[in-house]
This record gives structure tokens, C-alpha cells and sequence, in this order.
């Protein structure tokens, strides 16, 4: 990727976040009939015109971007005078992808013209987006903006922060490390939650397990063994639900694996393919059944895994295990890795996976032992996903849940011993 087309995507990507926030803001305490003085739209467009400004000075014209900075405060100060007077602002949207039009000129003359090309498809996008857009962020909750940023914050806050370098006994501690691995397992957990959100009611029982087991399989597994409490009728459906989010989790797993060591990722396939087996028959018998009752189903709230409390415990139980797992290994006693995985797996199963993963590089632990402490930790977790549906749910899930949970423990228990 050019390094200005970084640069401009970046930009873009930090000025829609303020903007997002800024409209939100408006649309809640303003007046429907409120003049806008920017939202995400307008936002993008400074941020993106800033970065050509300063771009332009520092290589090409030097009072670039003060003149890009005085232009854009002269028209902030003329519409507040104008609404202050009773009259009807202009768009601020208009006037940035006015002066954004000369940029993109700008930049074809400077042989710039794949950003020229990406800055115009930005720009006719977001003006085109003008009611999706609007209609969106009306949507949002307080819940949304807080998880919003939260995430924020532990991404662009917490990472810059934390030192990079091994602390503690064996020197099993890395917090740029164990946060990365935060942001990782929570970025995919908000990806799940703002897919949730932005499809809502529409997206059905089936999607929303899908994305549900993206963003958190137990609490999907939570969010449908209740509601099948209140609709005992309908215990089926929500069974089916529970399930196809716990067996999502294990391809969610075999992903972030996979950026970590690939190796491990192929190890796992055949593994993990046997586990969704059980889950695949029983959603493929209960859609052929029952298919024309999907459509009246209601799918549950499932509800924000991300915040910065789950963040801290994450990286805290992330932590523990590298310390528990580098141990083990330095003491020789490698057969441990097995019941400490079971145990990280009744609890978290990101925690472990992700430790393993990242001790292969080393050559601490054969491919082979880690390929059966993942099993044994997602084991573990089918178990858990199990009495937790067990506990919380109707009869009928009950039986349907701990029945087909069981078989993918079973089939992964039986995986254990061929790989």
C-alpha cells in the first residue's frame, strides 16, 4: 500500500470516529429541526483534508494547510453567525468535498492518482450516504456509544501505553503482547456486536446465532437458554441457536489461531471439522423439519461481551496461563499442559489457544501436544456451554442442548487420541 494511501485511509477512519460521536450527540440533545455543524460525514472530510494539507505543505505548497485550517474556521464562525440570526446554514458536507474536489486534482497533477481515485470514491460514497447514515446512528443506544468506546480505549489508549518487553519469573509476562491479544479477541467481539446491531431484528434466529458466537458464545448461549424459559414452545429453535454459537466459536478460534501460527490452524481442522459435525446434523434435521417456523422466532438481545472490566480480566487470565504454560514447560513436565488446559477451557478458551499458539514459536511444546491442548480446552468448553444451558433453560433445551454438546465433547475427546 502507498504510504499516502495509509495515510489518507487512516485519517478517514479517525475523523469518521469523531464525527460519529459528534452526530450521535446532536441527534440526542438537539431538536430534530437543529442545524448540523458536522457528523460523520463532514468529519471524514476534514480529517481526510487535513492530511492532504499537511501533506502538501510540508512537500508541495507551504501555506497549504494554514490556508486549509483558516478556511474551514472562517466558514465554522459564518454558519454560526448565520444560525445565530435566524437563517438557514449551507452544508458543511458541501463545502468540505468542495475544497476535497481541488485536492483530488491536486494530487493527479502530483501523480498521486490512486489516492486521487480512493479520496473521490470516499467522497461520493459519503455524500451519498447521507439518510443510511443518519437513520443509523439514530438507532444507537447509550449502551452502543459506551461499548463504542470502550473499545477506543483499549485499543488506541491502553496498547501505546504498555511497555514491550518480558517481565516477571522465566520472563513469562509481555504486556504489549498480552494486550495485543485484548484487542485481537475484543476487536472480533465488537465486529460481532456492531453486525448484531446494525442488522437487528432482521437478521433472524440463524444470523444472529452466527454473530452471536462471533461476538460471545456464552453469552448467546445465556441470552437463548433464558428466552427459551420464556417461550417453552419455541425451545427447539433456541436450542438450535445455542448450538450453531458454540460451534462457531471453534472456527472463531481456529481464525485468530491462524494469525498466530498457521501451523497449528491446519493441525486443528480435522479436529475441530468432527466437533461441528454433531451441530451440523442436528441444525440440518431441525431447519428440514421446521424451517417455516424460523420465520417466528424471535431473536434475543444478545447482549455487549466487550468492556474494559472483561478486557482487564482477559488480560489478567491470559496472562496467568502464559506464566502456568511456560512453567510447566521449563519444568519438563509437558503432560501438564493437558488438565491446565481443560481448566483454562471451563473458563475462557481464547486464553489458552492463544498462549499455545504463540509458545509454538519457541519450540517449547511439539505441535502435537498443543494441537491436543486446544482440543482438550474446547472439550472443556462444550462442557461448560452445556451446564450452562442445562441451568438456565427449558426442559426441551435442556435435553437438545446437552445432548448434541455432549456428542461434539465426545467426537473432540475421540480427536484427541488420532492426532
Amino acid at each position: 500500500m502507498p504510504p499516502l494511501l495509509g495515510l489518507i485511509i487512516a485519517s478517514a477512519g479517525l475523523g469518521a470516529l469523531v464525527g460519529l460521536i459528534r452526530q450521535w450527540s446532536d441527534q440526542v440533545e438537539k431538536p430534530a429541526n437543529a442545524v448540523d455543524f458536522g457528523g460523520v460525514r463532514t468529519h471524514t472530510l476534514w480529517a481526510i483534508l487535513g492530511c492532504l494539507g499537511a501533506i502538501a505543505s510540508r512537500d508541495y505548497a507551504p501555506f497549504s494547510l494554514p490556508t486549509v485550517l483558516i478556511a474551514v474556521a472562517v466558514h465554522l464562525i459564518f454558519l454560526r453567525r448565520q444560525e445565530s440570526t435566524g437563517g438557514t446554514a449551507p452544508g458543511s458536507t458541501t463545502f468540505a468535498a468542495s475544497l476535497l474536489t481541488l485536492f483530488i486534482g491536486a494530487l493527479v497533477a502530483w501523480n498521486q492518482t490512486q489516492s486521487a481515485i480512493v479520496i473521490t470514491a470516499l467522497t461520493m460514497v459519503l455524500l451519498g450516504l447521507k439518510q443510511p447514515l443518519h437513520a443509523w446512528t439514530r438507532a444507537f443506544t447509550e449502551a452502543d456509544i459506551r461499548a463504542t468506546l470502550q473499545f477506543v480505549a483499549v485499543t488506541g489508549v491502553v496498547l501505546p501505553l504498555v511497555p514491550n518487553r518480558n517481565f516477571g519469573p522465566l520472563e513469562a509476562f509481555n504486556p504489549y503482547t498480552t494486550w495485543m491479544f485484548v484487542v485481537l479477541i475484543s476487536g472480533l467481539g465488537f465486529a460481532g456486536y456492531v453486525a448484531m446491531r446494525l442488522l437487528g431484528a432482521r437478521a433472524g434466529l440463524l444470523v444472529t446465532s452466527l454473530l452471536g458466537g462471533l461476538a460471545s458464545s456464552t453469552a448467546a448461549t445465556l441470552a437463548f437458554s433464558r428466552r427459551s424459559r420464556q417461550e417453552p414452545a419455541l425451545s427447539a429453535h433456541y436450542a438450535f441457536a445455542a448450538v450453531i454459537a458454540c460451534t462457531v466459536m471453534l472456527a472463531r478460534i481456529t481464525l485468530v489461531i491462524s494469525l498466530l501460527n498457521r501451523q497449528l490452524a491446519l493441525a486443528l481442522l480435522i479436529p475441530f471439522a468432527c466437533m461441528t459435525l454433531p451441530a451440523a446434523g442436528y441444525g440440518g434435521w431441525l431447519w428440514r423439519t421446521r424451517r417455516s417456523e424460523f420465520r417466528q422466532v424471535e431473536a434475543p438481545n444478545v447482549g455487549n461481551p466487550l468492556g474494559l472490566p472483561t478486557a482487564i480480566k482477559f488480560a489478567l487470565l491470559y496472562a496467568l496461563i502464559s506464566f502456568l504454560v511456560k512453567a510447566v514447560t521449563h519444568a519438563g513436565w509437558q503432560a501438564g499442559l493437558l488438565p491446565l488446559s481443560f481448566a483454562s477451557g471451563l473458563t475462557d478458551m481464547d486464553a489458552i489457544s492463544l498462549t499455545l499458539a504463540n509458545n509454538l514459536k519457541t519450540g517449547a511444546i511439539p505441535l502435537s501436544l498443543a494441537t491436543q491442548a486446544v482440543i482438550v480446552a474446547a472439550v472443556a468448553n462444550s462442557v461448560l456451554k452445556a451446564a450452562l444451558a442445562i441451568g438456565l433453560g427449558s426442559p426441551t433445551l435442556r435435553r437438545h442442548v446437552a445432548v448434541v454438546l455432549g456428542l461434539t465433547a465426545l467426537a473432540g475427546a475421540i480427536a484427541i487420541f488420532i492426532v
